[in-house]
């Protein structure tokens, strides 16, 4: 028979386990209660941060709170996901990162976190199409001139991205895959000061979301030569795709997620993701991603399950990609 010293210390612990069963629940009745603040692993003004404020901004309406996001680039957008990867899984602090997110284990060997592993998805955000562009002064008068001076220079050719897993860096290897053309690749903190360095004639090439280079483009100061969706885009009707171009098999749209820290209640998850889809039929910002050429992600892919899935696809679809360039940031 235990004795009352015993009773009590079994007491408490089951009353300690209970509590923590029910907090979950609770937590989950009273999210959220607070700011939510989600963090971007990029520099502010960039495609990613672009697409992440006006989700942020949705999602606020429905969440009733504020949805701040915070920029904490570097590293190729690690040291952001690190930071997010380690927060309190409460539901207060979210990453939403682009598909570099899922390629980062096959760039640094040393990561401080596993993108799958130690993350809980909510759901696919939007897709954005990458446009192929050049400094403004390049002779070359469309894709067939531009690739043949590509093949008579090779690595005298530079092509700017916003750093190792970027999605401008991605580009970079899956043009230089399908064209069979080894260029130099000039590494940047974020998409920002590469683009610059295009502008200023600095760079020849680069790769970007529209949501960096259309309005560049737009204005005339880089030229355009084609777009990487299978469409042509309803807002550059002028632009061929790079299929129509001849270079044939090649499509990239730059998708993103937006992910919680494992351990993440499921409700608070679900919550999330009922919030993500919400927002992506707001007409703001349907509006918005229309005019960035941006798609919203459909409802069904605004879940947990459908990026959990997603993901599995991209890594197996860039992982052999990456390792056959024998690109390394280490």
């Amino acid at each position: 028979m235990l004795n009352k010293t015993a009773r009590w210390s079994l007491a408490c612990a089951f009353a300690l386990a209970l509590a923590s069963a029910l907090c979950i629940p609770a937590q989950a009745q009273t999210y959220p209660a607070k700011p939510i603040t989600v963090i971007v692993p990029f520099a502010g003004g960039g495609p990613t941060d672009t697409v992440a404020r006006l989700v942020a901004s949705a999602m606020a309406k429905d969440l009733g709170v504020p949805v701040n996001v915070d920029n904490i680039g570097g590293a190729g957008g690690t040291l952001g996901s690190s930071r997010a990867a380690k927060a309190v899984p409460d539901g207060y602090t979210l990453l939403l990162n682009h598909m570099g997110h899922v390629t980062a284990p096959f760039l640094y060997s040393k990561l401080p976190y596993d993108p799958i592993a130690d993350f809980a998805p909510i759901g696919r955000v939007a897709d954005v199409p990458m446009t192929l562009v050049a400094r403004k002064n390049m002779a070359a008068r469309n894709f067939p001139e531009l690739l043949a001076w590509l093949r008579s220079n090779g690595k005298k050719v530079n092509y700017s991205h916003a750093g190792l897993g970027a999605v401008s860096h991605l580009c970079g290897l899956l043009l230089m895959k399908a064209t069979g053309v080894e260029m130099t690749a000039v590494a940047y903190k974020g998409t920002g000061p590469a683009m610059t360095d295009l502008l200023s004639g600095q760079i020849d090439l680069m790769c970007d979301q529209t949501t960096n280079t259309e309005a560049q483009i737009k204005a005339g100061n880089i030229k355009v030569y084609a777009v990487t969706t299978r469409t042509r885009l309803a807002s550059m009707k002028d632009v061929p795709t790079l299929a129509e171009s001849g270079l044939k098999n090649f499509e990239l749209t730059a998708w993103h997620g937006l992910y919680a820290p494992k351990g993440t209640p499921a409700a608070v998850v679900d919550r999330l993701s009922h919030s993500l889809q919400k927002a992506l039929q707001d007409p703001a910002l349907v509006q918005r991603f229309a005019e960035l050429d941006a798609q919203a992600a459909k409802a069904s892919d605004a879940t947990p399950q459908a990026l959990a899935a997603w993901q599995k696809t991209e890594r197996d679809r860039w992982g052999p990609i990456i390792t056959a360039a024998g690109v390394h940031a280490e």
